[in-house]
């Protein structure tokens, strides 16, 4: 059971995040603190519920501020599959930006699969990035997001700290 201190909150991976609108409406509706990390300037909106952090522009300090935070009850929005793997190792609840759930069991394949993409890219035998962000992404993502949370407050986490 969670104590009064453990407040369900959402931490984006923002800079090349498609999702940030739906997180913030989200989050609104459910009352939740979200922090919108990155290492460049991003437009969020005026609200208190949404929080921007700017980091340094060092390599990995946004994942790291993240993983830094990652605990039971938070809710982690990444593509990035290392920093998701520290995040599930944490306890944290971790979605990809396509709807796509990061889990103690699903972890260890995506980490083999990125490694061997990025050999294969490597050694040119495999060109190009992901499939483009589609309609139906978001709309996996979107129910990804509801299903993550409606299983913490189910847990004991409560929308927001007192």
């Amino acid at each position: 059971m969670a104590t009064a201190q453990q407040a369900i909150e959402i931490y984006v991976d923002a800079d090349a995040c498609p999702v940030k609108a739906e997180i913030y409406r989200v989050a609104e509706r459910h009352s939740l603190k979200v922090f919108v990390v990155a290492n460049s300037f991003i437009n969020v909106p005026q609200t208190p519920l949404v929080e921007r952090v700017l980091v340094s522009a060092a390599f990995d300090a946004a994942d790291d501020w993240i993983a830094e935070r990652a605990r039971r009850g938070a809710i982690v929005i990444t593509a990035d599959i290392p920093l998701a793997h520290r995040c599930v190792t944490a306890g944290s609840d971790v979605i990809g930006p396509t709807g796509r759930p990061f889990t103690e069991a699903s972890i260890g394949m995506a980490l083999a699969t990125r490694n061997l993409m990025e050999d294969l890219r490597a050694m040119g035998d495999v060109s190009g990035g992901p499939k483009p962000f589609s309609a139906k992404d978001r709309s996996t993502f979107l129910s990804a997001l509801d299903l993550a949370i409606v299983r913490l407050k189910r847990g004991g986490f409560p929308s927001t700290a007192p």
